[in-house]
């Protein structure tokens, strides 16, 4: 009996103890594992939530290992000691690399630590020209009509091939003339930082897009020459070159057409609105305008009638030293008409006013356009300097019909800008960082607006018949930011702090006058006249603290900022200055609440002041109906805003959704107060306080369904927002609610049968105490379909059609179809296709239109091109 009672105590060893952070915080579900010397497994267990374990093993200590693994922090081995029975282990924090995920089923799908990539092979087919046609497909990504990628609902911040950062904001360029055969790879970065010596050191929450080049395309010139002809007298031609060697990356061409396809598409920089905020600045608008009802709610080619030609040059070169030369250039001219009808109706306690305008525009919106960067990115110093010059000289030449008058229009508007951007940053021996940055930009756009015969005489000259009309408008700027700042790094923790100045002077002066029937000019207005003086300075420091946890990061932001604005204009006797201290904390907090999936929290708090178009006392004449003058204060906008988001990916099955959630609380201490009238629209500042409040609330999703091979994608958004404005000089409130659903579905039906399917529906509502309650509600559904077929081996054909369905209270509904025709034929031994396309079947020449815009209510006619057909030859190299 004692011999079998001892076997269980003998067989039966145990061993105990606890697993804690550095923190000697506890550790739970970690895998600890008893081994062999030789590495065979005895037995395992895993800690408690309060990081206890036990281990019970029929054998004896000597000759085996303990083994400590957890997710987040290094493995941990300890020996087994014969007398000891607690092991207490402390494990340390690590990065951990995680493997790539690959699918077995087509499409592939992997996942490489913060990259996704696509092959883009796997998503592509014949029809399929320009790698714009294949990321559309892509789940997870989506390309909006101007060519603005987001993925997973965030905007992509920036657009690299191979690694280079060829074109900055303007990938247009690339989606729309990179072959989709010569791209290898999409991938898509989340956390991008485009400084070396940044990574790891400072949070980021971008998401950028590099694209690889296929080897076999690597080594030769690339591009295409391609002439069409067609009825009624259109052309289409152009002519690219392009390479993507590792010293060498270039993309060149020459476009010209007449058939609606706007060249100046290819230059929209995407992000531009987040680089002028990060500068702390804007550039100035435009003061004039002719007065256009703007574009029609139809894709460019269905409405523009253009002749225009883009020469683009964009070439970077990767020389000794990591030093890196890039050069953009670009020039664009143009000749754009415009044929249009509308009747405005704006719904006021006081009245009922309406306004009826038939315009011809004729516009050459030319451009011109010089950058060059040099640049060098290593993994201790970085160094950047980009010089950019803009020259657009625009002209408008316009015949007027409104409300039964008619008036010739002439605008010129030239603009010169110049800019230099210097970004220098360096590593101490200590392993701090410190930069030196400075921006100087000056720009003038002088503007002149001549309306014959003059109108309003009886404001403008005394009421009195004249001749003329001009308005003269001239604003001269300056501007520079300069700052330096000093980083630590501690652990996980960042510290970066920033000193500098920043200056802006500017010079409106403007002028109104009347031209008599004897040829002499007077002034139009007694105070038609502006020379404001305006100068601003800035001395600002800012304090950022970065938290780089493993599934926490946090980023907080404390600026504090000097300003002093002066402004004088000596004909109204107006000397003022303003010196305010303004903090703008941020805060945002990033939690990964798994690999694949985060949520977001960002917190702003942040004073603006007004500019020059904030103060100005003479009138301007903005439009032939629109006057605008000010008697307020330099306004303060105050602004408060939180947003959460959420963002959910499952890469091995192609499975995205995100889902964001903001509001924002704008308080102004001034308000815009319109007169109108049957044929004039004045506008002043007055000192009014002025709140506003915005939700917002959107989602999206997309998910490949790998037996169907498709791609479904949805979105919902929300947004809410109490405004107010004076008109009349009556108080309006407004409320006003935009709700909105798209779908779409991209399919590969069968080997030779492609559908590409887009849905999206809007519902607008404007409301108001007063006006008896005015409650407009407006509607707009969109409808496209594509039908992309393989008849023959070489010859493919495309049949698309678009809907277009609006729907507004009290008015009747409008309701269009479009449809569109596509045949094309390869011959492979030359490498040429042949192309036959029809635009517009149905030959509509009319378009009309219904907007909403609170209290007033807009229905335009357009004037658009009618059936267009083109015979295409593309010669492929």
């Amino acid at each position: 009996m004692l011999i079998m009672m001892s076997m269980p105590a003998t067989a039966q060893l145990r061993i105990s103890g606890t697993v804690k952070d550095k923190q000697q915080k506890p550790v739970s579900s970690a895998n600890i594992t008893l081994k062999t010397i030789e590495g065979n497994i005895l037995t395992y267990t895993s800690s408690d939530v309060s990081g206890r374990y036990t281990l019970n093993f029929p054998t004896k200590k000597t000759g085996t290992r303990l083994e400590i693994t957890s997710l987040g922090f290094a493995k941990e081995s300890i020996d087994i000691i014969e007398e000891r029975q607690v092991y207490d282990v402390t494990l340390s924090e690590s990065s951990i690399a995680l493997p790539t995920v690959k699918i077995k089923n087509r499409p592939t799908l992997k996942v490489s630590g913060d990259t996704l990539n696509y092959k883009v092979s796997d998503f592509s087919d014949k029809q399929d020209r320009v790698l714009g046609d294949v990321l559309k497909k892509m789940p997870g990504i989506e390309m909006a009509a101007n060519g603005k990628i987001s993925y997973n609902g965030k905007p992509i911040s920036n657009f690299t091939i191979d690694g280079d950062n060829l074109l900055d904001d303007k990938y247009n360029i690339a989606t729309k003339s990179i072959p989709q055969g010569a791209v290898d790879k999409v991938q898509v970065v989340q956390n991008d930082q485009p400084v070396k010596m940044l990574r790891n050191k400072t949070n980021s929450d971008d998401v950028a897009i590099n694209i690889t080049i296929k080897d076999e395309a690597k080594l030769k010139l690339m591009g295409e020459l391609s002439l069409g002809a067609g009825v009624p007298g259109k052309f289409d031609e152009n002519a690219s070159g392009m390479m993507f060697k590792k010293k060498y990356k270039g993309i060149n061409y020459l476009k010209a057409n007449n058939i609606g396809k706007d060249p100046a598409e290819d230059l929209i920089s995407h992000n531009f609105s987040d680089y002028m905020s990060r500068l702390t600045k804007s550039k100035p608008d435009p003061f004039l305008s002719s007065g256009a009802a703007g574009v029609p709610d139809l894709p460019q080619n269905r409405y523009l009638f253009n002749q225009a030609a883009l020469l683009n040059t964009n070439n970077l070169f990767n020389l000794k030293n990591d030093l890196q030369l890039k050069t953009n250039i670009y020039y664009v001219r143009d000749r754009q008409l415009r044929d249009y009808s509308k009747t405005t109706d704006i719904t006021l306690p006081t009245g009922n006013i309406r306004y009826t305008e038939d315009q011809h525009n004729v516009a050459h919106p030319d451009q011109l356009h010089v950058q060059a960067t040099l640049n060098v990115n290593k993994d201790k110093f970085y160094m950047k300097n980009t010089f950019v010059a803009d020259y657009n000289p625009s002209r408008f030449q316009v015949a007027l019909n409104t409300n039964g008058a008619k008036l010739d229009q002439q605008l010129k508007q030239q603009m010169l800008d110049i800019s230099n951007e210097f970004d220098y940053m360096n590593t101490l021996k200590s392993g701090n960082i410190y930069t030196l940055y400075s921006y100087v930009n000056a720009i003038n756009r002088p503007e002149n607006l001549d309306i014959s015969p003059g109108i309003n005489e009886d404001i403008l000259n005394s009421g009195l018949p004249y001749q003329t009309l001009t308005q003269h408008v001239q604003m001269p700027s300056f501007f520079t930011n300069n700052y330096g700042t000093f980083k630590n790094v501690f652990g996980k923790f960042t510290q970066s702090l920033k000193a500098g100045f920043n200056f802006q002077a500017q010079n409106l002066s403007s002028s109104l006058t009347a031209m008599q029937t004897n040829q002499a000019e007077n002034p139009a207005l007694s105070n038609g006249t502006n020379d404001l003086d305006w100068n601003k300075k800035g001395v600002f420091a800012e304090g950022t603290y970065e938290y780089l946890g493993e599934k926490l990061k946090a980023t907080l932001n404390l600026p504090l900022t000097l300003q002093h604005i002066a402004y004088s204009d000596v004909q109204y006797k107006m000397d003022e200055q303003l010196t305010k201290l303004l903090f703008n904390p941020r805060l945002s907090l990033k939690y990964q609440t798994s690999i694949e999936n985060y949520l977001l929290l960002a917190l702003n708090r942040k004073t603006e002041l007004g500019d020059i178009d904030d103060v100005y006392r003479g009138a301007i004449l903005r439009n032939y109906r629109s006057l605008f003058a000010n008697n307020a204060p330099i306004s303060e906008r105050n602004i408060s805003s939180a947003a959460l988001s959420f963002n959910y990916r499952k890469a091995i099955s192609m499975f995205f959704f995100s889902v964001q959630a903001s509001y924002t609380q704008v308080n102004l201490n001034t308000i815009s107060s319109s007169i109108l009238s049957s044929n004039l629209q004045q506008r002043i500042v007055l000192p009014f306080e002025n709140n506003t409040d915005v939700y917002n609330l959107s989602g999206s999703i997309s998910k490949y369904l790998i037996p169907f091979r498709t791609t479904i994608s949805g979105g919902l958004n929300y947004a809410y927002n109490t405004s107010n404005q004076i008109q009349n000089n009556e108080l309006l409130p407004f409320t006003t609610t935009n709700s909105g659903l798209k779908l779409g579905i991209q399919s590969k039906l069968t080997a030779l049968l492609n559908l590409d399917y887009k849905l999206n529906y809007n519902n607008y509502s404007n409301k108001t105490a007063v006006n008896n309650g005015l409650n407009n509600n407006f509607n707009k559904l969109n409808q496209q379909l594509e039908l992309s077929a393989t008849l023959f081996n070489s010859v493919y054909t495309t049949l698309s059609g678009e809907h277009m369905l609006s729907r507004q209270s009290g008015q009747e509904n409008l309701s269009y179809l479009f449809a569109d025709l596509k045949f094309r034929y390869t011959v492979a031994k030359i490498h040429t296709d042949f192309g036959f396309n029809i635009t517009n079947l149905a030959n509509i020449k009319t378009y009309s239109a219904n907007t909403q815009s609170i209290n007033s209510f807009t229905s335009a006619t357009y004037n658009i091109p009618g059936r267009i057909a083109l015979l295409k030859a593309t010669f492929n190299y």
